[in-house]
């Protein structure tokens, strides 16, 4: 069985890409990051002719989140219990679904902006929210994963030059805490392996010739209980899918599993 996470920063823009990067990859669940279309215009047809049900979570604007599947796709549940919501009002961030023999979330975490901005300290407590809403299938039997944009680094080799982030988000102490928070739910992070260089950087700025020299940062995780990890037999950043016009800032992160679908 073949999961992945992907950024796709607009399904709008990166729609033929997308279908022709299923077809030759073979991806059987697809956790997708900022859709940017409202759920009635996500391309359900397109994905249908090419054998994958979705279920969505959007409502435009920035945000965004679905699961693609072409083993089933059942239990689905959009959003977080206990979400705390920004500036009013909770924002379409967390899918969970059950994909045949195996359960995962997608979610987008809040960028956090700056450290003292308020989106900051909703980046923290929406991790808390997080926590609570996969505890019990972190726990469970099932293969289970949280797969998504996290937005954060979870250690100074995950960044080109952590001097660069000196005082910004992504790197900081309590979003670090937060993740560890996480994996203390009984996730444990399954670290791809970089198709290129010495490090798994699934992120490049568009400016500066970030991706050309390589300036990332590991931010797209897969965190996954223990019969997840037990199954995983290899997991690779598709860092090909990040080059040429029309591409990504994020590239996928592909977990290949030892499980009967």
């Amino acid at each position: 069985m073949r999961i992945a996470t992907w950024n796709v920063n607009s399904i709008t823009a990166r729609l033929p890409r997308l279908l022709a990067w299923l077809e030759s990859t073979g991806t059987d669940v697809l956790c997708l990051q900022e859709a940017k279309v409202a759920e009635e215009q996500f391309p359900f047809d397109q994905l249908r002719e090419a054998g994958y049900e979705a279920a969505v979570h959007a409502t435009g604007r920035w945000n965004g989140v679905a699961v693609i599947s072409r083993v089933g796709l059942e239990d689905v549940v959009k959003g977080l219990p206990g979400d705390p919501g920004y500036d009013g009002a909770p924002e379409p961030r967390a899918i969970s679904a059950t994909c045949g023999p195996a359960r995962v979330w997608s979610v987008y975490v809040p960028n956090g902006r700056e450290v003292d901005h308020p989106h900051y300290a909703y980046k923290l407590q929406w991790f808390e929210a997080l926590k609570a809403a996969v505890a019990g299938d972190a726990a469970g039997s099932r293969p289970f994963a949280v797969l998504g944009d996290y937005n954060v680094a979870p250690t100074d080799d995950d960044v080109y030059d952590v001097a660069a982030f000196e005082g910004l988000t992504h790197v900081t102490p309590a979003e670090r805490a937060a993740l560890a928070a996480l994996r203390e739910a009984g996730l444990s992070d399954v670290v791809p392996r970089p198709l290129k260089y010495d490090h798994p950087f699934t992120y490049w700025d568009y400016r500066q010739l970030c991706f050309p020299k390589n300036r990332g940062m590991r931010i797209d995780l897969v965190y996954g209980n223990e019969s997840f990890a037990k199954a995983v037999t290899d997991a690779y950043v598709d860092r090909e899918e990040r080059k040429g016009k029309g591409a990504s800032d994020h590239a996928p992160v592909v977990v290949d599993l030892d499980v009967q679908v």
